[in-house]
């Protein structure tokens, strides 16, 4: 593997010890990161003896009013010079120490990649449910995606989660990287115009970083509602390509492993969350129809919509 700058970027909000543990872990990479560089929210919620204690790290502090899911990982995209920049949330922890060096060589495994994702695995404290559903969206074997995958992968196509992705800045500078004002879905919305330009996307199967969560009916419920309005504003993106399918197919591949298991006792409750994620999905798709005081009851980011509306 040839020898490449890499710059981690991390957008946090009140770290607490495990963030220390992710640093830590970062620098303990078997292919060297040059910075760590955290975009943090509210300086009152950093601890300052993380910047003694990790020389490769720099912390660039601003308001909660300020932050924004695109715009503040454009503005650290600039503040590197890497060659490579992964973009990582504060909750993901890589599972061992290659996790850098799989997602770099995915990323440099053909000429035409511009992005590479890890694959996600559950905590320990993650539900049944939870855990498959990681499983379905993260399998074991890698691939790459183009344009001509499409029709078959349909909005798949797309995916690229930046909770762990890999970009070369060379293609990203070129594509105008990502976009400056977005409530959600970054990441997706970048993968997509990078598709579309004719580059692809690698999924790294064998770079792991552990990350899940456990939300309950109404996190689902905002959390959709925001992915539904990030896709009605870049009809030009989605609209050919709807979501729905494949939200159908993981519906039906959980009932169906539920009932394999014998665990048919999880399927009320699996149900209940599918009907509150698509009830999210299919208001946030509407959102220009409600009022902007049902829009603040629906999202899980308020202050984008009292900047913006």
């Amino acid at each position: 593997m040839k020898t490449e700058k890499i710059d981690v970027i991390i957008p946090a909000y009140h770290p607490g010890k495990e963030f220390a543990d992710l640093l830590e872990c970062l620098e303990q990479q078997s292919c060297p990161v040059s910075r760590i560089i955290v975009m943090n929210t509210e300086e009152q919620f950093w601890d300052a003896r993380w910047e003694k204690d990790h020389p490769c790290l720099e912390v660039h502090h601003l308001k909660k009013e300020n932050f924004d899911h695109g715009g503040t990982r454009k503005q650290a995209a600039e503040l590197s010079d890497g060659e490579i920049m992964i973009f990582m949330t504060q909750d993901a922890m890589p599972s061992d120490k290659d996790t850098v060096r799989e997602l770099v060589k995915a990323l440099n495994r053909q000429e035409n990649i511009g992005a590479a994702y890890a694959r996600q695995l559950p905590n320990p404290s993650c539900s049944f449910v939870e855990a498959y559903t990681r499983s379905f969206n993260y399998p074991e074997d890698s691939a790459v995606k183009t344009k001509k995958d499409l029709p078959v992968l349909g909005i798949k196509t797309f995916f690229c989660s930046n909770v762990c992705a890999a970009y070369k800045k060379d293609i990203y500078k070129k594509l105008g990287g990502f976009v400056e004002k977005t409530i959600f879905n970054e990441d997706m919305i970048y993968a997509a115009g990078l598709i579309q330009a004719g580059y692809g996307i690698a999924y790294a199967a064998d770079a792991k970083v552990v990350h899940s969560h456990n939300y309950s009916c109404s996190q689902q419920f905002h959390r959709n509602f925001d992915l539904g309005v990030s896709q009605a504003q870049y009809p030009e993106i989605f609209e050919g390509v709807p979501s729905e399918g494949e939200g159908i197919r993981l519906v039906k591949k959980t009932l169906s492993y539920l009932v394999k298991q014998g665990k048919w006792y999880l399927i009320p409750g699996f149900i209940m969350q599918s009907g509150c994620k698509y009830a999210g999905y299919f208001m946030g798709k509407r959102y220009k129809k409600l009022s902007k005081k049902m829009v603040l009851r629906c999202t899980m980011n308020q202050t984008y919509w009292n900047e913006s509306r």
